[in-house]
């Protein structure tokens, strides 16, 4: 099981640097787009996330439910301005 924990957060951390990798390139970016790294990012943070939380249910440790939904939260409104905006030639500063 700590191998596919490890492997799990080896590929969380790349999904990680995925999203905010492509998000500092597009702030240097004369027109800002979502790029399809950020939707790559978010889609392996989210599947190795709850890998991540599977195998610490499974195993001896304590869940904090709290921290895990409001990450989530946080990883679905992403997902979700991504999925929205990833079709557009040029999107707001702010998205």
């Amino acid at each position: 099981m700590e191998i596919v924990r490890n492997i799990a957060l080896v590929l969380h951390f790349i999904g990680l640097a995925a999203v905010i990798g492509s998000f500092m390139v597009q702030m240097k970016a004369p027109t800002k787009r979502v790029d399809p790294a950020m939707l790559h990012g978010a889609l392996t943070l989210l599947a190795s996330g709850v890998i991540l939380v599977g195998a610490l249910e499974m195993g001896d440790g304590t869940v904090n439910h709290v921290k895990i939904t409001v990450k989530l939260l946080v990883l679905l409104v992403v997902t979700a301005l991504v999925v929205l905006n990833r079709r557009k030639d040029v999107v707001a500063t702010g998205v």
